[in-house]
C-alpha cells in the first residue's frame, strides 16, 4: 500500500468506517511507515484534545429559571394541556432515554447468571478489540502463521483454520482477557464485519450444542467441542454466526 492510499484511508480508519480487510491492510502499512505512523498519532492526539477540551458551557441560572417559569404553572393556575408539539418533544425525549438505558439494563440483567456474566465479558472484549490498534497482535491470512504465534504465550494451542473459501477469511489473532483469564482470540472477517472467536480449554466439559443470543446490536454463539470452549461475537446476522459455528465444528 502506498502512502497516498494510506492517507486517503486514515480518517475512515479512525472513524471505524473501513471493512476488516482494509483496516488490517492500513495497520500493516502503518507499522512499517514512519510518515503514516506520525500522522496517525497526530490525528489521535488532536481527537483526544478535542474530546477533553472544556467546550461545554452551562446555561445561566436566569435562562433556566425563565424556562422553568414558562413550563410550570403558577400557584392557583391550572396547568395547560401540552401542545401537540410539546407531546412530540416529550415522546422523543422518552425514546432517547429508553435507548440510552436499555443496553445497560440488559447487561446488568445478563450479569446475574454465570453464562450471562461470561457473555458480557466476551462482548466487552470484542468491543475493546474494535478500538484503533487492538484488533490483532498477529496479522496474517495464513493459519500456519497464526497458530504458531500463540506458542509460548499460552498453555494451549488454539485450533486455527482458514475459512476464506467459505466466505470467512482469517485476518489474524490476538491475546485477550475474558473474566481475568488470558485466552486466544482468532479474528475472521465477513464482508465489512469482524468476528472474534474466543477459544480456551474446557477439559472434561461435555460436548454442547451451539447456543446463541444477542444484545446491543451484537450477537454471540457459544459451544464446547473437542475439549475446547468457543465463543464467537460479532454484529453479523444470526444465520452467519451459526454458519461460522458449523464450519468451526467440522
Amino acid at each position: 500500500m502506498s502512502c497516498e492510499k494510506a492517507e486517503s484511508l486514515l480518517h475512515g480508519y479512525l472513524d471505524g468506517e473501513l471493512d476488516a480487510v482494509r483496516a488490517v491492510e492500513f495497520e500493516r502499512h502503518a507499522q512499517d511507515c514512519s510518515v503514516c505512523t506520525r500522522e496517525l498519532d497526530a490525528q489521535q492526539a488532536l481527537r483526544a484534545r478535542l474530546r477533553d477540551a472544556d467546550l461545554y458551557a452551562p446555561a445561566p441560572l436566569s435562562l433556566r429559571r425563565n424556562i422553568r417559569e414558562r413550563l410550570e404553572p403558577r400557584p392557583g393556575e391550572v396547568a395547560a394541556a401540552p401542545r401537540p408539539g410539546r407531546w412530540r418533544w416529550l415522546a422523543a425525549a422518552a425514546v432517547v432515554t429508553l435507548l440510552a438505558t436499555a443496553p445497560w439494563l440488559a447487561i446488568r440483567e445478563a450479569r446475574g447468571t454465570a453464562e450471562g456474566t461470561l457473555a458480557a465479558a466476551a462482548l466487552d472484549a470484542h468491543l475493546r478489540s474494535l478500538q484503533v490498534g487492538h484488533l490483532t497482535d498477529v496479522v496474517s491470512t495464513d493459519a500456519h502463521t497464526v497458530k504458531p504465534w500463540f506458542e509460548g504465550k499460552l498453555s494451549y494451542a488454539p485450533p486455527v483454520v482458514d475459512l476464506a473459501a467459505e466466505g470467512f477469511p482469517l485476518i489474524g489473532g490476538r491475546l485477550d482477557v475474558v473474566e481475568g483469564r488470558t485466552i486466544a482470540a482468532l479474528v475472521y472477517a465477513r464482508r465489512k464485519h469482524v468476528l472474534s472467536v474466543f477459544v480456551w480449554p474446557a477439559e472434561g466439559a461435555p460436548e454442547t450444542a451451539p447456543r446463541s443470543a444477542a444484545r446491543q446490536g451484537y450477537g454471540w454463539i457459544q459451544w464446547s467441542h473437542a475439549g475446547m470452549r468457543y465463543w464467537v461475537v460479532s454484529d453479523v446476522a444470526p444465520a452467519e454466526l451459526a454458519e461460522l459455528s458449523r464450519l468451526l465444528r467440522r
